[in-house]
């Protein structure tokens, strides 16, 4: 019965994975990734930390899949790493990764209860720079590249590391294989002039 909810599971994920891959909505040139900027709406995230290469990150991946099975958690979503230090400048052994699988609001309810390095938690909507590592790329580094130097000729600034949605080929293990959407946080004026406008309506 377990192995059968696996199945089911992951069936369901390929799904919303190619559902996704669908919606994206960043120009190309041909195959050249290009760039651009996307609202990331409001979400619900079942999340871990991992420490280590992404060559090691199989088995936590497989796990946490494994506890929204227990739990009765459903996949909303494909699968995203957020690098929370610099890998271009830490030994992969020293990676921090935040796994996040997006989930039904429902699973709110287990917030607190999984674990020190594991939960449930809503993310804020934020404006995002977008780029694409399309399948057959091994190194990633020239998306990152040509990803920050748009963005600081758009003047745009970011406000924390980059995060990398898998579309296309998770199950395969091989990175290389993997079409991916490469986002990084902006820094958003407008909330400033929201947070202002709250404060000036207090202070009259």
């Amino acid at each position: 019965m377990k192995a059968t909810k696996s199945i089911v599971l992951l069936l369901v994920t390929a799904a919303l994975i190619f559902a996704a891959t669908s919606m994206i909505s960043a120009e190309s040139a041909g195959d050249k990734p290009a760039c651009t900027t996307r609202q990331l709406e409001e979400q619900v995230v079942l999340y871990t930390i991992h420490r280590g290469g992404i060559d090691k990150i199989a088995s936590v991946v497989m796990n946490l899949f494994n506890l929204a099975i227990e739990k009765g958690i459903y996949p909303d979503g494909p699968i995203t790493f957020v690098y929370l230090n610099d890998v271009t400048r830490t030994s992969s052994e020293h990676w921090l990764i935040e796994i996040r699988l997006p989930v039904d609001k429902s699973a709110l309810k287990l917030s607190g209860t999984l674990g020190k390095m594991t939960d449930v938690k809503t993310l804020s909507s934020v404006k995002m720079a977008v780029s694409i590592k399309p399948e057959g790329m091994a190194d990633p580094r020239p998306i990152y590249e040509r990803l920050y130097s748009w963005m600081a000729k758009q003047g745009h600034m970011p406000t924390s590391g980059p995060q990398e949605t898998f579309l296309t080929n998770a199950e395969s293990g091989d990175y290389a294989q993997m079409k991916t959407e490469i986002m990084v946080p902006l820094w958003d004026p407008s909330a400033l002039k929201a947070i202002d406008s709250i404060t000036s309506n207090m202070l009259k």
